[in-house]
């Protein structure tokens, strides 16, 4: 078994009620780290972890919790921003020679608050707590869509693509700091969500992947374990697909 150095480290993973969330939590207990799970849903704590309710788009509310796991433990050693939401829809839906539908402010604003401002509160409250402890990783979860884009993701696909462009600059700036930040681009995932669609769109997320299958969230989970851990020491600024080669393949 090669040797992660992330036993007893302090990891943050956001969105961590449910699916990739969920997943990468347990795995980075699994390694023997204290983890703080955050969602706006409940959910129970990983083994030797805790769990707080925390709405990542609120600045004052991220705040307090990254308070309350530096009382509890002292450190923050790793952060996963991994929570997002959708709220899909076309720039402007045109049919029978009128406008049908357009992408309203609510559903922009909402998807921007959360994977993307969401991200910058968590990593702006964090930063300094990392500074003063000689180091640490963020690591940020975009999109295959958001190297690629989508249809009906105007959203979706601005807040995955403003990750990347924050974490190549987090890389810059923070790396003197021994702060290292990557991204990861996740593509079709297997999460109960997107299991419940019909079998019609799940057969057609298969047939878009090179490798002939959805991903699981262990896979996502895996990568961020591989990223944060001493055998990633020299990569920063990155972005790493792990979609079964679907950018390559698009």
């Amino acid at each position: 078994m090669i040797e992660t150095g992330l036993r007893d480290k302090v990891v943050i993973v956001t969105g961590g009620a449910a699916g990739i969330g969920k997943a990468t939590a347990r795995r980075f207990a699994q390694e023997g780290c204290r983890v703080a799970s955050w969602d706006v849903k409940d959910a129970a704590p990983e083994d030797g972890g805790i769990f707080q309710k925390v709405d990542t788009g609120n600045s004052a509310a991220v705040d307090a919790a990254v308070k309350e796991v530096i009382a509890r433990w002292g450190a923050i050693h790793v952060l996963i921003n991994n929570a997002g939401i959708l709220r899909d829809g076309q720039l402007v839906k045109y049919k029978d020679g009128a406008v049908a539908a357009i992408l309203s402010d609510e559903q922009f604003d909402a998807v921007i608050n959360v994977n993307l401002r969401g991200v910058f509160l968590c990593a702006r409250a964090v930063t300094p707590h990392m500074i003063a402890g000689g180091g640490g990783v963020i690591l940020n979860a975009s999109s295959v869509v958001g190297l690629y884009g989508n249809f009906g993701q105007t959203n979706y696909v601005a807040a995955k693509a403003g990750l990347i462009g924050m974490t190549r600059v987090w890389a810059r700036e923070l790396g003197k700091y021994h702060i290292r930040v990557n991204a990861v681009a996740p593509g079709f995932i297997a999460t109960d969500m997107v299991k419940a669609m019909p079998e019609k769109i799940l057969q057609s997320m298969r047939e878009h992947t090179p490798m002939g299958r959805m991903g699981q969230p262990e896979d996502i989970a895996n990568a961020y374990v591989w990223l944060a851990s001493d055998a990633a020491s020299f990569v920063s600024g990155a972005v790493l697909s792990v979609d079964g080669g679907m950018v390559t393949g698009t």
